[in-house]
């Protein structure tokens, strides 16, 4: 399954290059981290961080991330002897390709994504698939888009179980620039398979700085229906970045 998820990414990032080859690419990127420690009576770190990407060409309007959580404690045993140890390590990637048809917003789209949890109720989780988006709302500071499609889900649990199957994928993207220097974002996504649904969903706030420079609060939500025993169903983060727009 994992080779047939490298085929598609492949496919439409040679799709990509063909048509960059042709059009001036534009590029909007993203970058953003954070980091949080702890000391006193409880010691340690995290990490988070994400790098967002669009490229809009004349035909297509691809959309590429990449993203990392990390967690690390300093516990303390019995003895007064102190070690590190790792409580969440996590690493996502995804790139999604959209043709563009004779509408403004309206797009056939193909998605790829892959995301290795240490901890999680999945450890690794890749799904590839295909669909029509559009614009369904937008006024003078709101927009509201959707897509839906079907697509395939390969997965393995936290006790080695594989799981893989066809599933239906539904996504929604709610923005609001509500001033000049801030604007909220709301994403929701919802993966339903025979053996398992993933919805994940992130609601967050952001703040313009200095020049090209953000600060960002953020709170996201991933809840699975179906996990091994002793994994719980939903698992949160919230985070608060800088971020860099260029």
């Amino acid at each position: 399954m994992n080779n047939r998820i490298t085929s598609a990414l492949t496919l439409m990032l040679f799709s990509a290059l063909a048509q960059a080859a042709e059009t001036p690419k534009v590029w909007t990127t993203q970058a953003e981290l954070g980091a949080i420690m702890t000391s006193g009576n409880t010691k340690g770190s995290s990490v988070t961080g994400k790098i967002d990407s669009k490229q809009e060409l004349t035909q297509w309007s691809n959309e590429y991330s990449l993203g990392g959580y990390f967690k690390e404690d300093e516990i303390t045993d019995a003895d007064g002897n102190t070690s590190t140890e790792k409580s969440a390590e996590r690493y996502f990637v995804s790139a999604k390709g959209g043709y563009k048809l004779d509408d403004d917003f309206a797009k056939l789209y193909i998605l790829g994504s892959y995301t290795d949890d240490t901890f999680g109720a999945y450890q690794k989780y890749s799904l590839v698939s295909v669909g029509y988006g559009d614009r369904l709302y937008q006024d003078d500071n709101k927009t509201l888009d959707a897509e839906i499609g079907p697509g395939y889900f390969s997965g393995r649990t936290a006790n080695d179980v594989t799981e893989n199957g066809l599933m239906l994928r539904t996504a929604a993207s709610f923005n609001w620039a509500f001033s000049t220097t801030a604007s909220f974002k709301q994403t929701l996504s919802v993966e339903y398979g025979e053996e398992n649904t993933r919805t994940v969903a992130e609601s967050a706030v952001s703040a313009s700085l200095i020049g090209k420079m953000q600060m960002k609060a953020a709170f996201l939500v991933q809840n699975d229906t179906d996990v091994p025993p002793g994994k719980k169903k939903t698992d949160t983060l919230t985070s608060l970045t800088f971020v860099y727009a260029f």
